[in-house]
Parts: structure tokens; C-alpha cells; sequence
């Protein structure tokens, strides 16, 4: 049978190192984690409220369209929103497409609910992955604003998914549904010994 773990040459397992266990699986840090995406969801609220109340943004797409029309054009003299060629080809299509009408939507709902699961620690490690995702899309068009530090906030709750939800709704949801990679069962504690403290559950 392949072993598939990775180890030393003295065959030891290669665990992750204290500091990293303590950030993103020790339950005493997760009242920094409550912080971090409330903090966060609290932006992505507040995004998602201000397109969900404008008809540019759920009706005709007009803000959106506005948005890739500049971010895709290629100014005379400096540098292009866009840096790169086959990231302003996608949002020219989805603009010849006429796709700005239906993706708007998409954008402000995504980010309202985005929000909420953060606020309401539902399936955080999901629900930051989906935000930072939007981030990355901004920055990819060209928008700096405050987007590398949401995506900062959102990279470190992916990576502390099983605690930063722990003062929240996860607390009860992850114990009872479990991990798809868990067949359904509560994920099993790291085989590394720790504390009782330091777990989830």
C-alpha cells in the first residue's frame, strides 16, 4: 500500500509547524477568527445591500457594464486597468454577451450572502473562499480599493476554516454534517496528539 503522507528520511511524518496548529485549529483563537469575519462580512453586507438597492445593479447591469467597459480599455500612454491579455478577452466576451445584465445580479446576491455566512459562521472556510474569489476578480480587473486586504482577511479564514466559525453557526453545522471527504462523519481529530482544548469539537 502507497503511503501517501510525507515524511523525512527518517520516515517521520512532517507535521505542520506549532504555530500554524495554534493559529488554525486551536479553539482559543477562534475569538480573533469572530472578529476577522465579522469584520469582513460586515463588508460584504454592506457592498451587497448598496447593489441589491440599485436598479443599475439588479435590473439592467448598467454598473457592471460601465465597470468592464473601463477595465478593459487600453489607454494611449500608461498602463491598462487589465494587465493581463486573457483576463480582459473574458470580460470582453462576457461583455459582447451582453452578460453584465444577469451577472450583476449574481455579483450583488453573491456578496450579500457571502456576508451573512460570515457574519452568521456558516460554512466560513466556503463562504470566505467565495469572497476572496470576488476579491481576486477585482484585483484581476484592476480595482485595488481595499480588495488585497479582504483578500488577506479571506486567505486566513480558508486556512482556519475549522475554528473561525467555532463562535457560530459551524460550531453545531460541521460536528453534525461532517466533511464530503468524511463520508458524512465529523472530520477525525489530527492524528498528531493535542489537548482537548485544542480541538473543534
Amino acid at each position: 500500500m502507497t503511503n501517501h503522507i510525507v515524511t523525512d528520511k527518517k520516515g517521520d511524518v512532517i507535521l505542520n509547524p506549532p504555530i500554524a496548529h495554534f493559529l488554525f485549529d486551536d479553539t482559543r483563537v477562534a475569538v480573533v477568527w469572530l472578529v476577522v469575519r465579522v469584520l469582513l462580512g460586515w463588508q460584504w453586507v454592506q457592498a451587497g445591500l448598496h447593489k441589491l438597492s440599485d436598479p443599475a445593479w439588479v435590473q439592467t447591469g448598467e454598473a457592471l457594464k460601465g465597470y468592464w467597459t473601463n477595465a478593459v480599455k487600453i489607454p494611449a500612454t500608461g498602463n491598462p486597468p487589465i494587465t493581463f491579455d486573457w483576463y480582459r478577452s473574458i470580460i470582453q466576451a462576457l461583455l459582447d454577451s451582453g452578460s453584465y445584465i444577469w451577472f450583476a445580479k449574481l455579483v450583488a446576491v453573491g456578496e450579500f450572502l457571502v456576508g451573512v455566512a460570515l457574519i452568521l459562521g456558516i460554512f466560513v472556510g466556503i463562504a470566505a473562499f467565495a469572497g476572496g474569489l470576488m476579491n481576486w476578480n477585482y484585483l484581476m480587473a484592476g480595482s485595488a480599493s481595499t480588495n488585497p486586504l479582504l483578500f488577506a482577511a479571506a486567505i486566513l479564514l480558508v486556512l482556519a476554516w475549522r475554528t473561525a466559525g467555532y463562535y457560530g453557526l459551524d460550531r453545531f453545522l460541521l460536528p453534525r454534517l461532517g466533511t464530503p471527504w468524511s463520508s458524512g462523519r465529523a472530520a477525525a481529530p489530527p492524528t498528531n496528539p493535542v489537548r482537548p482544548a485544542d480541538h473543534i469539537v
